[in-house]
């Protein structure tokens, strides 16, 4: 029962270290939304859009974590990166060269 409690605490601790980075980037960007997906063993990715169209990313150690963590920061979650949440997607000059890159081979 005490390593359960452990495990629990630990999850606790990541789960609120997350929000905490999650509100922070919510604050930088004018408020944020997201969306939670399994990453197989490594956990889930916590993708966050801002309001500018600001995004980034988050890994949780399981998929549990990534949901209580969303949920304490209080941002809308999305069940899919698609539609209205990919349209406040802004990406700049990296990210397309970075694109175009792999594209041909860089």
């Amino acid at each position: 029962m005490a390593d359960t409690q452990q495990v629990d605490a630990k999850a606790g601790r990541e789960a609120a270290r997350l929000a905490r980075r999650i509100g922070s980037f919510s604050k930088a960007h004018g408020g944020a939304e997201g969306q939670v997906a399994h990453i197989g063993r490594r956990g889930a990715r916590i993708v966050l859009v801002g309001e500018d169209g600001g995004w980034g990313d988050l890994v949780a150690s399981s998929y549990d974590v990534a949901r209580k963590a969303v949920d304490e920061a209080g941002i809308t979650v999305h069940e899919a990166l698609d539609g209205d949440l990919a349209a406040k997607v802004r990406t700049g000059s990296y990210e397309w060269k970075r694109m175009a890159g792999l594209q041909i081979g860089g």
